[in-house]
C-alpha cells in the first residue's frame, strides 16, 4: 500500500519573482514547505543566474502546466558584447574577446534574422539529453558535442537600450524551448564581435506576469501562514489560452468520472481543445465534440 504524501491537499497557482542563486527546483520546493502543499512543480525553468516570473503550480493545476509552458513567454536581457563564454552567459569561462563593437543600427540589422519561425543550437551547457546524459554534465568534462538545431517561434526581439559601447538590453518574446543564451551567442557571430548574456529576467509567462509576483523574502515571510494563500490565484488561470465551455450540472458529474458529458459552447468548433467549467470552477479539459467535451485531464478540486 502507497504510504499518503503529507500536507494540504491545494490547487492552484503561486508566481514568483525568482532571485539569482538558486534552482527553479529550489523555487518549488521552498514554496511546496511554505504552503504545507502535497504537489507542486513549476511552469519553465529558469537558470540559476535568471530571474524574473517562476510560475509555482500546486496540487490540481499541475494539470494545466503544459499550458503555459507552451505559452509566450517575455524576456528582458543585457548582452555583454566583445567575449564569447563557454556557458553563453556571465558564469562561463572565456573563450575569445574581441575589440570590434556593432553600432545600434547594425544591431537592429541583425536582430530582424532572428524573428519569425527560426532554427537555434541549445548551449553547450543546457539540459538537453545526449545519449541518455545531460549536456552539461558532459561539458563540464571538456567534451564539446554537436548539438541538433532545435526550432523556435520568436514574436519580436527588439533593442530597448544601450547603456554603453560594450552592452544592449534586449527585449524578446518567444514560444517553448527558447534559449536566450543561444540568441545571445548567434546574435555575437552574426555581427561578428562575440557576445554571451550578462544578465536576463522573465517579465512574463502566458498569463503570469512579475507584477503579480512573490520575492523569496515575502514568501519566507509568510510561510505556513494563512497569509500566504491569499496570494494564491485559481487553477483556471492556467487555463486562459483555452476556450471555456459550460458543463451541465450532469455533464459534470460525468466529466468528473472521466466520461463524455454534455457542455454549453458558444464560438467552439468540433475537435478544439477545451476546457469545461461548472458553477465557476473547472471539471475538465478536453476535445469538444457536438455538444459534449471528451476529457484527456479531469480535476479533482473540492467545490
Amino acid at each position: 500500500m502507497a504510504r499518503k504524501r503529507k500536507g494540504r491537499d491545494i490547487s492552484g497557482w503561486l508566481v514568483v519573482d525568482k532571485p539569482v542563486g538558486p534552482t527553479s527546483t529550489t523555487v518549488v520546493n521552498k514554496v511546496r514547505w511554505a504552503l504545507n502543499a502535497t504537489k507542486a512543480g513549476h511552469a519553465g525553468t529558469l537558470d540559476p543566474d535568471a530571474t524574473g516570473v517562476l510560475a509555482i503550480a500546486l496540487g490540481e493545476a499541475t494539470k494545466t502546466v503544459p499550458y503555459i509552458t507552451d505559452a509566450l513567454k517575455a524576456y528582458e536581457f543585457t548582452v555583454r558584447l566583445g567575449i564569447a563564454t563557454n556557458t553563453d552567459d556571465a558564469a562561463g569561462e572565456i573563450l575569445a574577446t574581441t575589440e570590434l563593437r556593432p553600432t545600434d543600427e547594425m544591431i537592429k540589422e541583425a536582430l530582424a534574422r532572428f524573428i519569425g519561425d527560426i532554427e537555434q543550437v541549445p548551449p553547450q551547457f543546457s539540459a538537453v539529453k545526449i545519449d541518455g546524459q545531460r549536456a552539461y554534465k558532459r561539458a563540464r568534462d571538456g567534451e564539446t558535442m554537436e548539438l541538433a538545431a532545435r526550432p523556435l517561434w520568436v514574436e519580436c526581439l527588439l533593442l530597448i537600450d544601450r547603456p554603453d559601447a560594450d552592452h544592449a538590453t534586449l527585449e524578446m518574446v518567444c514560444g517553448k524551448g527558447g534559449y536566450v543564451r543561444s540568441i545571445a551567442r548567434d546574435l555575437g557571430q552574426v555581427l561578428g564581435c562575440l557576445a554571451h548574456v550578462r544578465d536576463l529576467r522573465r517579465v512574463w509567462s502566458g498569463p503570469f506576469e512579475v507584477a503579480d509576483a512573490l520575492t523569496m523574502e515575502q514568501i519566507e515571510a509568510m510561510a505556513r501562514t494563512d497569509a500566504l494563500d491569499t496570494h494564491l490565484l485559481p487553477l483556471e488561470h492556467g487555463l486562459q489560452d483555452l476556450p471555456e465551455v459550460k458543463a451541465t450540472a450532469q455533464g459534470a458529474a460525468r466529466l468528473r468520472n472521466g466520461n463524455p458529458g454534455m457542455v454549453l459552447a458558444d464560438g467552439v468548433e468540433y475537435g478544439d481543445e477545451a476546457w469545461a467549467s461548472f458553477e465557476g470552477r473547472a471539471v475538465a479539459v478536453g476535445r469538444y465534440k457536438a455538444g459534449e467535451l471528451h476529457p484527456t485531464r479531469v480535476f479533482n478540486v473540492s467545490q
